[in-house]
């Protein structure tokens, strides 16, 4: 027993939080103000918990597997969720129904927790499932909105289609090998051609999640629809948590088809860095342009992954603890202008600076760091995403790679222009109120982006943990 509290203890946590938060919504009515505090305290002692008491091992037969990276990787999904509550405090506040939405929430973590740790095939597909499902309940959280609901209905056939693929692929890998046991497949894995099928289809079921191109056109239109604590969710955890365990399926499960799946992510990078930019240049809407903004970040993610286990992996991790300080940052100061005066084109950020300087830093400290402007930790990120994919002697990937930076500098400083340079005599912004509780959630996210590249034993840790 003392085995199963300590091995599955991230788990627990959250399944305590989502009793807590039934009780709470069955009992008598609590003010919003007063229930989203004690949420947030909720959240912030599952983040702090997250590093103390913790153990490795496997339960059921080698079905639950937790590691030393499994746990930090689980510890990087409750920060982005503990600073979500914060940085969308003002839009949270106002919803009607704010304990379905953070249960809806947890609920998504606790797949996303148990998709990390499965051991075989199955408990993965039901964990992808618990992930996702509730996801798309949150994209049509503002259920006055045509926007979100048509949002909603994408990402659920997007999400079906891609469960579909996965299933078949599941179904051929495991009719080939006579196994789902992740710790099985690889030595089974000969390369025949059905393998090779089941493979590919396992694939593109996680470019779906990823959005990877070709399979990323849900994206932009469920992040211009949802919510926008819907959608920062949706951009950092959900993310994150597929690109950890699409690392474990290349690097462990997959490995003897190593040369297979590196043809596929060279081909695929390079087309989900240049229409992730490309498209991403003639953007109006501020979460329109995000949702590019996070294809192209993928496609660095993947050229980070294609380095393999020994570099690749370490600065995968890295980078995404990097990105959810940059991406919640902006959606942050997204969330408060949207909220509080209902613009949300770049053109309506032109001045910005004149009346809310605090918002102009914060949003230009994070888009600095999604471009990889130094001394922003998204430099460093992306520069150990590229020494990684580098390991492998293909420069001219590289290159390519690496000039796509050049790329999205424009348009991510296009935005600093409109902030400090340009001038709204028509329509300028008013001076927005910013609550300590985003406020606070800003100060946290604009500190990681400034201290987490420059605090070198943060990389050397997770290189430890490998």
């Amino acid at each position: 027993m003392k085995d199963f509290l300590l091995l599955m203890k991230p788990e627990l946590q959250l399944t305590l939080i989502l009793f807590l938060l039934v009780f709470v919504k069955l009992g008598r009515g609590i003010k919003n103000d007063l229930l989203l505090q004690l949420i947030q305290v909720l959240l912030l002692f599952n983040f702090v918990l997250g590093f103390f008491l913790n153990r490795n091992g496997h339960l059921f037969g080698d079905l639950y597997q937790s590691t030393s990276l499994f746990i930090f990787e689980k510890n990087i999904l409750n920060l982005s969720a503990y600073l979500v509550s914060l940085v969308c405090a003002d839009w949270l506040r106002k919803s009607q129904n704010l304990p379905e939405f953070f249960l809806l929430m947890v609920s998504s973590m606790l797949g996303m927790f148990l998709m990390i740790s499965s051991g075989n095939l199955l408990i993965f597909y039901l964990s992808l499932e618990l992930s996702s499902i509730p996801v798309a309940a949150m994209v049509n959280f503002d259920l006055l909105k045509r926007k979100s609901s048509e949002a909603a209905m994408k990402l659920i056939l997007s999400s079906a289609f891609s469960s579909g693929v996965l299933l078949f692929g599941i179904s051929l890998l495991y009719g080939s090998t006579g196994t789902i046991s992740f710790s099985e497949i690889p030595a089974r894995l000969n390369g025949n051609t059905l393998q090779v099928l089941a493979f590919i289809l396992i694939f593109c079921a996680f470019a779906f999640k990823l959005s990877i191109v070709p399979f990323h056109l849900w994206t932009a239109d469920v992040y211009e629809g949802a919510p926008i604590a819907a959608t920062s969710f949706l951009s950092v955890a959900s993310k994150g948590a597929f690109a950890f365990v699409f690392m474990g399926f290349l690097y462990k499960t997959f490995l003897p088809l190593g040369d297979i799946w590196y043809g596929m992510l060279v081909l695929l990078t390079l087309c989900t860095l240049l229409i992730g930019n490309l498209f991403a240049l003639r953007q109006q809407n501020i979460k329109r342009f995000l949702a590019f903004s996070s294809i192209a970040q993928v496609g660095f993610i993947l050229l980070g992954v294609s380095g393999g286990a020994p570099l690749g992996s370490p600065s995968v991790v890295y980078f995404i603890l990097i990105y959810v300080f940059s991406n919640l940052a902006a959606f942050g100061v997204a969330s408060v202008i949207s909220e509080q005066t209902g613009k949300e084109n770049i053109d309506d950020y032109n001045g910005l600076y004149k009346t809310n300087p605090f918002l102009s830093w914060v949003l230009t400290l994070a888009l600095f760091s999604l471009a990889g402007i130094p001394p922003t930790a998204g430099f460093f990120g992306k520069l150990f995403l590229i020494t990684a994919g580098a390991s492998k002697g293909n420069y001219g990937f590289i290159l390519t790679g690496a000039l796509n930076l050049v790329i999205s500098l424009y348009y991510y400083l296009r935005i600093v222009r409109a902030i400090f340079f340009e001038k709204n005599d028509v329509t300028p912004l008013k001076n927005i109120h910013v609550s300590v509780s985003v406020r606070f959630g800003l100060i946290i996210c604009s500190g990681g982006v400034l201290l987490t590249g420059l605090f070198s034993w943060i990389y050397d840790y997770i290189q430890s943990l490998h």
